[in-house]
């Protein structure tokens, strides 16, 4: 196992990471009722994923 010989310095190491944040989710909206969803995910409001019901919502009025 390899082991420093120096100690990395805070900027040296922020700079390094500067990468490693999040990326923004892609969004869309949904063919059947027109909500904003993250790609490749269910439609929370309805159900429907790709014009097809996946998720059976209770619908109370």
């Amino acid at each position: 196992m390899a082991h420093p010989k120096h100690k990395t310095s805070k900027a040296r190491r922020d700079k390094r990471r500067s990468h490693h944040h999040a990326a923004i989710a892609t969004l869309a909206t949904c063919s059947n009722c027109g909500a904003t969803v993250k790609y490749h995910t269910v439609c929370g409001e309805c159900g429907y994923y790709r014009g097809k019901l996946a998720i059976e919502k209770n619908v109370t009025v």
